[in-house]
């Protein structure tokens, strides 16, 4: 009987943020035990202490010493005001380090090269755009497991937060601007990303799948990609329109300045050129 709980505590904890996949949710998970700990080096001797005291006090104990008078004491108030600042200190130090070790727009160290993506929130989906390869695909994110991804991140309706647990840092996304965010998956698989800022009636289906594979693979899927429909200023018109659980797709083609255009909520190119760049080499 006592197993089913744990099971069920540890299966709850599986590919969430207790099962890191990159080197930022691995960081973010330690800063999470190691704050923990520290709480509970608190918390559990004064839960400990508050019982043995008012079991040693209490009205049938005849050793225990009965002093009215007594009002105060240096070593209780040392002991009383040293642990919380000790706490805070600790606590704070995690903080910083962490705070800029784990800065969402500083790079990521590798002597891989960046992935980059351009991330846009809709009404209810998401949209992936790959500035380099020229291609975009909608509820699936297609990225090289052990090669830094740099995100560059915005909404074209209104704010949201962009979330793959088992990669880390949860970052909003806002009409208007852009954010920044450095992530990697050093593990090939399958992994749920979602937004976690309530957005309106279709959020419950605002999710996407992350999809870690070989940089080879990523390279063969990306030079098929071209062979879908081209995401001009049409098909983004279509696509933006409000709609939830929207299956998977991939455009072969982007329109030039598609994010810069949704970021400053101009009306993006309406008609590719005939002849597309070609993607670059290695893509």
């Amino acid at each position: 009987m006592v197993a089913a709980p744990l099971f069920l505590l540890l299966s709850a904890c599986h590919r969430g943020i207790l099962d890191p996949i990159g080197p930022v949710a691995a960081a973010e998970k330690q800063i999470m035990i190691n704050s923990t700990a520290i709480m509970l080096a608190i918390i559990i001797p004064t839960m400990i202490a508050t019982v043995a005291f008012a079991w040693w006090f209490r009205r049938g104990n005849k050793k225990a010493t009965y002093r009215p008078d007594w009002e105060y004491s240096g070593a209780i108030e040392m002991v009383v005001w040293a642990i919380p600042a000790l706490t805070i200190m600790l606590l704070g130090g995690i903080t910083w380090i962490g705070s800029h070790d784990l800065e969402p727009s500083k790079p990521l160290k590798s002597s891989v090269p960046a992935v980059n993506v351009q991330v846009v929130s809709l009404d209810w989906k998401w949209l992936f755009i790959y500035p380099d390869q020229g291609i975009a695909t909608v509820n699936q994110l297609v990225i090289p497991a052990g090669t830094p991804v740099s995100f560059r991140l915005t909404s074209a309706t209104v704010w949201n937060s962009f979330f793959v647990p088992q990669m880390g840092t949860m970052i909003y996304t806002m009409p208007g601007m852009a954010t920044r965010l450095n992530l990697q998956a050093d593990k090939q698989g399958e992994y749920e990303g979602l937004s976690t800022h309530f957005s309106g009636d279709g959020f419950p289906g605002m999710s996407f799948k992350v999809q870690a594979v070989p940089a080879d693979q990523f390279a063969m899927w990306a030079q098929s990609a071209h062979g879908s429909p081209p995401l001009d200023g049409r098909a983004y018109a279509e696509l933006a329109k409000p709609s939830s659980y929207v299956k998977p797709m991939t455009f072969g083609a982007v329109a030039p300045g598609l994010f810069d255009s949704i970021m400053m909520n101009r009306a993006p190119q309406q008609m590719l050129p005939h002849n597309p760049p070609a993607p670059p080499a290695g893509a």
